[in-house]
């Protein structure tokens, strides 16, 4: 790759996150820190402390983070370790599955458990039909916990994040070292936590970094619980004064620099333990043989888990086929009607082709985008790369409502970007807001498919007269067709079912997503939460098959896509 090119990248790449990712994260800090004649003020700040609503929004949303992630991380350790350190019957196979909480958002579960722990869900008609319950005083199971479910709902959805994390990171530990603290006497828990976590504590961070800020941001589950005492729903509410009360602004900057200052807190912690490696390990190591009664523990412990996480996604599938559920632990009548209406609805089919445009569209940016990016990062030493490289890093840590609240604002009438006001038409402003979202990824996977290609290859075709810009199009693209079809995947699975930008940016019917529009249908009476279901299973269906087909591309480098 030429300079001239290289610097083009480079100005176009900068241009293009200065206007779309630094300029609305300023327009929405300015809203919050300056008044009406122009002058710095603390005073929206301030007062946002001082309202006890907006404060106990505050500690619920980073409560549900921390425990989410606690509770996710618990959940990913063993099931990385016994991935990584054995062979088991079945093992990609349930490697496999375990992922596909990952394209499942928690926002879709939260119907399912919705129907399974309601007041007049399947649990509790269950336990009326064994006689554990009385007929006439169910519990109200998510009227009593619903902070507790959406934490458990969250590790759920979010503890493959840090699955994949964890198996890259113990896939690149040298084993030496845990062979030499056991030849000194240290071994078992003993070992894991002296020697191997420590190693590991830069996957943990990545993982955790993810988990917490999503968590901690999730608008979808709250809204579909009705839990409105918590951050991210106070400011979904605050959207319809976002022209005329800076509180709104205010708001959002403290969710910006709690999750920027818990980041920072995280990487300031975890980068003090940092472990330098050989290059390659000391010794060949990898899965061991176990007795088939650890393999059947580890079968199990897989089985369990995703049966878990996948529990409130099987519900949402019954639901679908269902033609009346109420008070009964299966539905009494099964039906393929709610498939017919959702392909005919009125809603739904505009939904399906406005997400195949928007994601397809977002996919096709960030694919252009990455391979640029990637190649200047890897391929070059122009100055400056490693700051480009950071700065399309920087959206995985910002929160997607975050991101959202900052394009509706910098989209207000007698703004710069006012042409883009999703109001009128949101279909630019949702396809360049995915495409910020989600452009880590496809960096992260083109990045490490050139990391992984000598560059010895492109110098040989120009040794033999082939031009710099050829040869990389030539040579090195298709070497790396792999990663970039992973990333490509990916960034469009995630787009597909994306919550926070969906929700709030797409404002009239004819330009909802899916996610809105299943948003819209569990708010209908009589048939709406059936199609909403139906809805979900389709997008499900198909994200599924993605998780797997990007599971075969990359392997355990999946785990790189979500460094953070």
């Amino acid at each position: 790759m030429t300079k001239h090119f290289s610097i083009i990248i480079f100005g176009i790449t900068l241009i293009f996150l200065s206007c779309f990712f630094l300029w609305p994260l300023g327009q929405m800090i300015q809203g919050g820190f300056i008044n009406t004649d122009g002058h710095f003020t603390l005073g929206f700040f301030r007062l946002v402390f001082e309202n006890p609503i907006y404060i106990k929004g505050l500690i619920n949303a980073t409560t549900c983070a921390t425990a989410s992630t606690a509770l996710a991380l618990l959940i990913a350790m063993p099931l990385a370790y016994f991935a990584d350190r054995y062979h088991f019957f079945w093992k990609k196979f349930f490697t496999n599955i375990v992922l596909l909480p990952i394209i499942l958002p928690p926002f879709v579960g939260a119907i399912g458990v919705q129907q399974i722990f309601g007041i007049h869900g399947a649990l509790n008609a269950w336990l009326i039909h064994i006689g554990w319950m009385d007929l006439y005083h169910p519990y109200d199971w998510l009227g009593h916990h619903k902070f507790y479910g959406m934490v458990l709902l969250n590790a759920l959805g979010l503890f493959p994040v840090l699955y994949l994390n964890l198996v890259a990171a113990l896939a690149n530990l040298d084993p030496a070292l845990e062979e030499a603290a056991g030849n000194l006497g240290c071994r078992g828990l003993r070992r894991f936590f002296k020697i191997t976590f420590p190693l590991m504590s830069p996957g943990v961070f990545a993982g955790c970094t993810l988990a917490f800020i999503w968590s901690f941001t999730e608008l979808g589950v709250p809204l579909i619980f009705d839990y409105n005492r918590i951050l991210s729903v106070q400011i979904y509410f605050g959207l319809k004064d976002i022209g005329n009360n800076p509180f709104s602004y205010a708001l959002v900057s403290v969710m910006l620099l709690f999750s920027v200052a818990f980041y920072v807190l995280g990487k300031g912690i975890l980068s003090r333990r940092n472990f330098s490696m050989m290059a390659k390990a000391t010794h060949i190591s990898g899965p061991r043989r176990i007795p088939f009664w650890k393999q059947g523990c580890c079968v199990a412990l897989f089985a369990s888990v995703t049966f878990a996480a996948l529990l409130p996604h099987v519900a949402v599938v019954i639901k679908s086929f269902a033609a009346d559920w109420y008070s009964t632990v299966l539905p009494d009548l099964w039906t393929c009607h709610n498939y017919q209406i959702a392909l005919g609805h009125p809603m739904t089919v505009p939904a399906i082709k406005n997400s195949l445009i928007y994601s397809g569209c977002a996919t096709l940016v960030t694919l252009l985008l990455g391979i640029s990016i990637a190649f200047v990062v890897v391929r070059t030493k122009l100055p400056g790369r490693h700051i480009l490289d950071t700065l399309t890093m920087l959206p995985l840590a910002v929160p997607g409502l975050v991101m959202a609240f900052g394009y509706l604002s910098m989209s207000q009438k007698g703004r710069a970007f006012a042409f883009l006001n999703p109001i009128d038409n949101p279909t630019i402003l949702l396809i360049i807001a995915y495409a910020v979202r989600k452009l880590p990824f496809m960096v992260r996977s083109a990045v490490s498919g050139l990391q992984q290609t000598s560059y010895s290859y492109e110098e040989a075709a120009q040794s033999l007269g082939c031009p710099p810009l050829k040869a990389s199009f030539q040579i090195t693209l298709p070497l790396i067709m792999a990663n970039l079809m992973a990333g490509g995947l990916l960034v469009f699975s995630q787009t597909m079912l994306e919550v926070s930008d969906s929700i709030i940016l797409a404002q009239k019917q004819q330009f909802y997503p899916i996610t809105k529009a299943i948003y819209e249908l569990m708010h209908m009476l009589a048939d709406g939460p059936y199609i909403a279901c139906a809805l979900g299973v389709w997008a499900m269906l198909f994200l599924g098959i993605t998780i797997i087909g990007l599971s075969s591309l990359l392997g355990k480098n999946l785990g790189t896509i979500f460094r953070a």
